[in-house]
């Protein structure tokens, strides 16, 4: 077991931390994979990877809320349209992943983040911490089918063929995705919620719920594209190709069927979901945008380098301990984790997710040397 400090938060850079003596490194793995997918629409840009002090640091882009933050804002249901405009970009990350040989093998809300400012509109795929290679990018020579393979990934959108031991491929990303789009359609999946005395009970049962939930039923009361997208899913074989256009415009030719207008409306835009602070004091503004009584919005004073960076760190502080608590990766059919046959070298190391506040203080001292402006 190591510690890793994962705050990819709300307006604030995304850190990784992990011990340098950590058995199985993870961030290097991890920083190459972002290296290699840079460029593609969706991808987080990698600003920093290096050893500071004891600690390997990763930091990437500065993102807006989760699809399961926004989800949660929303009152855990979204709107038909709001799937659909949703749908046509998920499918998109998974394809260029895809495209550059790699499966992300854990698919599920809290892995997708809108952007901020120009990019609010636009979805990022994050943590590739579960990603393996499928296929060799030169020979395109795909790995091998295997059975017997532990659960690797979130159990709640885990695929069928997951459930039962098979090697994951394309087609199991693509069915993980429909299960999120269930989930955010009707508001749970079938098999949230089971009660179970160990972890490997839980995971039966989620397994048994879902082989004996029929596509229709689990569909029932939405449009027939959905129930279309998993049977296609579901017969796929192991080295399949998806068919992603067919897949997009099935969920295309629905949303212009309804009628609908692609003007990036989302539900929580309706809302007025907050183009959150920097800090956790903006977080509370009643009225994002508004300056408090009796100052200009023209003439705020911008805060120093130091401050700022020391608000959006302390926020990002609290937002991931919300998280920590709230079980974010860490039981029930929420747990991520890769089966020990993953683990021989340290592209496939397990982690956790665990906050090193003894270190902070160093790390802090870090993003000020990193974003001062004498460092740019």
């Amino acid at each position: 077991m190591f510690e890793v400090l994962y705050l990819f938060l709300i307006c604030t850079p995304c850190v990784l931390q992990e011990s340098v003596k950590t058995k199985h490194p993870q961030l290097h793995y991890e920083s190459k994979l972002y290296m290699l997918l840079q460029g593609g629409t969706g991808i987080p840009h990698l600003k920093w990877f290096g050893v500071e002090g004891e600690y390997n640091v990763m930091v990437i882009d500065l993102l807006g809320p989760s699809l399961e933050d926004l989800f949660n804002y929303c009152n855990r249901k979204f709107s038909l349209k709001t799937v659909l405009m949703l749908a046509d970009q998920l499918i998109n990350r998974v394809e260029y992943m895809h495209s550059r040989g790699f499966l992300h093998r854990d698919i599920k809300p809290d892995n997708f983040l809108m952007g901020l400012g120009r990019k609010a509109n636009q979805v990022y795929i994050i943590d590739y911490g579960l990603a393996k290679k499928y296929r060799d990018l030169q020979t395109h020579k795909h790995i091998p089918y295997r059975e017997n393979k532990n659960l690797t990934g979130t159990a709640r959108y885990a695929s069928v063929n997951t459930h039962l031991g098979v090697e994951q491929s394309r087609r199991d990303d693509l069915e993980s995705l429909g299960y999120v789009l269930m989930y955010f359609l009707r508001g749970s999946l079938p098999w949230q919620g089971l009660k179970a005395g160990t972890k490997k009970q839980k995971y039966d049962k989620i397994s048994e719920k879902k082989m004996l939930t029929p596509i229709e039923v689990l569909c029932k009361s939405y449009a027939s594209e959905f129930t279309s997208y998993f049977h296609y899913c579901r017969s796929l074989r192991f080295e399949d190709k998806p068919d992603y256009s067919y897949l997009k415009r099935l969920f295309r030719d629905l949303f212009i069927r309804e009628g609908y207008q692609f003007d990036y409306v989302f539900d929580w835009t309706i809302l007025r979901y907050p183009q959150v602070g920097s800090s956790s004091r903006a977080r509370a503004s009643p009225k994002p945008g508004l300056s408090p009584p009796g100052v200009s919005a023209e003439r705020t004073e911008r805060p120093s380098v130091g401050q700022e960076i020391r608000e959006r760190f302390s926020g990002a502080v609290e937002a991931f301990a919300r998280r920590n608590v709230s079980g974010h990766g860490l039981h029930g059919d929420q747990s991520r984790h890769r089966s020990s046959d993953d683990v021989p070298s340290s592209k496939d190391a397990k982690f956790e997710f665990k906050c090193l506040s003894c270190s902070l203080p160093k790390l802090m001292n870090f993003l000020l040397k990193l974003f001062s402006p004498s460092a740019t």
